[in-house]
């Protein structure tokens, strides 16, 4: 604990400089002795090991700060999913684009099947010299989605595959050109080779500053694909390196308000104010600080909010705060707790085990589940009720189609009982209950397992290492039939909020029983798929909303699942952060999953 503290004084001996310097501290798997060797101290022996460190902040933070899009979202204060700041978190606005297209404005044709951006004049790429961020840079990146290099895919490629016209067959010729690895290895110049001299029949660059998608089939959420960091513009100096490679990564170019560097892969990064970019072509984000310190390797939430309140850092970037340190952060003007709208955490049934009979595929066993389950007692594993809000729907509140009633008011131990009767269970099933070998989850197991053994259903409990709980988990084909499992526990935050049915309700419950899928339990119902796709092909809102719910309420109908909690997001920082509408501290961000450094700025003092 001493070492670490030693560390934090070395960055609090940083040149005080007012609004200067901002230090981000990072959850990862690093020891504090690897930031030493970074920084130049002396803590003892130096360990070298492989770190997630780098991908994290990429999906968290630093992306907001280099990386632009066409379009993206705002970060305003949101207090709950029914204030006015919730609805502007979640809505598409113009970043790299003019304008968002529409019918009136001429973007949108063809009934929705053609989308046009005109793209700002004076968004600059900071190379040497400066240089204008064009159309073709957008359609360069569309040609990574499906890169042969290994895990250099998009993370979701689906989204735009099925979206995009021409994109899955244009992913197929390359999977098939590159399969013959002693012909076509899948080198930087030779992936380089294949994307510059094969497009993709839905994605065109007018001219520099024009670029044209034109789409499968109508697309209720296209803006909100568009708005995802793996839609980025990506400069054409990226062909000489393999995408997620650490080669990459140490010559990253900035169309954001910071450029990044010096940068030691998946130990520390620097990002400092980038002078090609100017406020007048970036309507989002700002460029208050001059600089921005990220030292990865402080596990412990303890130690960092200790920090915090000494001033020696300003930020937490991925951990979260324990629940037991809620009681004492309340009265500080840093903390807040800002709303989710994510499924955390819920049950799935696997509904091919033939375990107890086939107990998890009789939809009154997983009803008799649903009203014997205390949600009141998870809640309270999470840290009770100002962070762990009770949830009875599959599409989260704060979120397009979100159905705010209750199915299954639990715990109800009467219609618990005379589900199993009506079943055949009278002395009730014995289910085997799979989840992560972790103290919050071990929690969970023994509150369910209490609960529902007062209704007659056993728990069996079987935990597996965090590492591979989803594999084992997600894994349908293997562990279906044999009943590897029959309910376990699950959760999901949405890659956007708002119009998200795909991320969600289509993620998790349209037939799609094959390994590896998010639909963990292997549900289907041909009507629900029905509504999903009417939802995603909506020509408006309300006709989205409409499908989304009639899909969330026959998923419930059907008790595909038990959605548990909603967690909220505590946040604190050090006294110093400022953010716009707030006295002081930083706003949860849901659309980045933590703070919008571009957003904060320094008090004096």
């Amino acid at each position: 604990m001493a070492d670490r503290d030693l560390v934090l004084r070395w960055l609090a001996l940083l040149p005080p400089r007012h609004r200067a310097v901002l230090v981000l501290r990072f959850w990862e798997d690093l020891p504090e002795a690897e930031i030493a060797r970074i920084l130049g101290c002396s803590l003892g022996t130096v360990k070298s090991q492989v770190s997630r460190g780098l991908a994290r902040l990429r999906e968290l933070a630093e992306e907001r700060a280099y990386a632009r899009q066409l379009v993206t979202y705002r970060t305003v204060p949101d207090p709950s999913l029914t204030s006015a700041g919730w609805k502007r978190d979640i809505t598409v606005v113009p970043d790299l684009a003019t304008e968002l297209p529409s019918i009136r404005n001429g973007g949108i044709t063809d009934g929705g099947r053609v989308y046009t951006f005109h793209i700002r004049p004076g968004a600059d790429w900071d190379t040497s010299p400066p240089r204008q961020l064009t159309a073709a840079d957008f359609v360069r990146e569309f040609k990574t989605f499906c890169n042969p290099a290994p895990n250099a895919s998009v993370g979701n490629l689906p989204y735009y595959a099925d979206t995009i016209a021409g994109l899955a067959s244009y992913c197929s010729a390359e999977e098939r050109y590159f399969a013959d690895t002693q012909r076509h290895p899948a080198t930087a110049a030779d992936v380089a080779a294949f994307q510059n001299s094969h497009s993709i029949s839905g994605i065109e660059a007018v001219n520099p500053l024009t670029l044209r998608f034109r789409l499968v089939s109508r697309a209720s959420d296209f803006l909100n694909l568009l708005a995802l960091p793996f839609a980025s513009a990506r400069p054409a100096e990226y062909d000489q390196y393999l995408p997620n490679s650490d080669n990459l990564d140490r010559h990253l170019i900035s169309d954001g308000p910071y450029s990044v560097g010096p940068f030691a892969a998946g130990k520390s990064i620097v990002l400092h104010r980038n002078p090609a970019w100017r406020q007048s072509a970036d309507p989002v984000r700002h460029q208050y600080v001059r600089k921005i310190i990220v030292a990865i390797g402080v596990t412990n939430a303890y130690t960092q909010i200790s920090g915090l309140r000494r001033g020696q850092y300003d930020l937490m970037l991925d951990t979260d705060v324990p629940g037991s340190m809620l009681p004492g952060l309340r009265d500080s003007p840093e903390f807040h707790i800002w709303p989710g709208a994510g499924i955390m955490p819920y049950l799935v049934f696997n509904l091919r085990s033939p375990s107890s009979r086939h107990a998890a595929a009789h939809l009154d066993v997983r009803r008799a589940v649903e009203y014997g389950v205390a949600k009141a007692a998870i809640q309270q594993i999470f840290g009770g009720p100002s962070v762990a809000k009770p949830i009875s729907s599959v599409q989260p509140p704060g979120n397009l189609g979100h159905i705010a009633t209750n199915p299954y008011p639990s715990p109800n131990m009467a219609k618990c009982k005379a589900n199993l009767h009506r079943a055949g269970y009278r002395a009730g099933p014995k289910l085997k209950f799979l989840y992560a070998k972790d103290s919050i989850d071990a929690a969970v197991f023994t509150a369910l397992k209490a609960s529902l053994a007062r209704c007659g259903i056993q728990l069996a409990g079987d935990s597996v290492p965090v590492s591979r709980y989803y594999e084992t988990l997600s894994n349908q084909n293997k562990n279906g039939k044999p009943g590897a499992y029959d309910l376990g526990l699950a959760s999901w935050i949405p890659d956007w909020f708002g119009n998200d049915g795909r991320t969600t309700l289509d993620a998790l419950f349209r037939t799609r029983c094959v390994d590896n899928a998010t639909n963990y339990g292997c549900y289907s119902n041909r009507t629900v798929d029905r509504a999903m796709t009417a939802a995603e092909r909506a020509t408006t809102p309300a006709q989205a909303a409409r499908s989304w719910a009639a899909a969330a309420r026959q998923v419930m109908a059907d008790a595909a699942v038990v959605p548990l909690a909603d967690l909220q997001n505590p946040i604190f920082s050090s006294a110093r952060v400022r953010e716009a509408g707030l006295r002081a501290g930083v706003v949860y961000a849901p659309n980045i999953g933590g703070p919008d450094i571009t957003s904060i700025w320094l008090a004096k003092g």
